[in-house]
């Protein structure tokens, strides 16, 4: 089911634990994954940082794995799904997203016509 849903993807949201290194590393094969499936295409998106309610335990700081989303042209959010901390945040970034690429293709029609 999960290579139907990447036949054409629009936009790309990945979401980490902040407190598992592994969850994190794991962003690459996900995105590399996204490239081989969407050759030559820009595919926007959010990498998201999950579960910032446990502090105490967070071994994935927020400026490295912002830098991470930089290096691979993604937006960049934390929330915590557990308080309902900022969890809107990465709807609202995709919904933005999504909406340009829209603005985008509506424009290269017009040209077009």
């Amino acid at each position: 089911m999960l290579e139907k849903l990447w036949e054409q993807p629009n936009v790309l949201c990945l979401v980490y634990d902040v407190t598992n290194e592994q969850s994190f590393n794991n962003c690459n094969k996900w995105l590399e994954k996204l490239k081989a499936q969407a050759v030559g295409l820009h595919i926007p998106g959010v990498l998201v940082g999950n579960k910032t309610d446990l502090a105490d335990r967070r071994v994935v700081e927020q400026k490295q794995a912002q830098e991470w989303a930089e290096k691979h042209g993604l937006e960049y959010c934390e929330m915590s799904v557990k308080e309902m901390k900022n969890f809107e945040a990465p709807f609202h970034i995709l919904a933005k997203l999504f909406h340009q690429l829209y603005k985008e293709k509506v424009e290269t029609f017009h040209s077009l016509a």
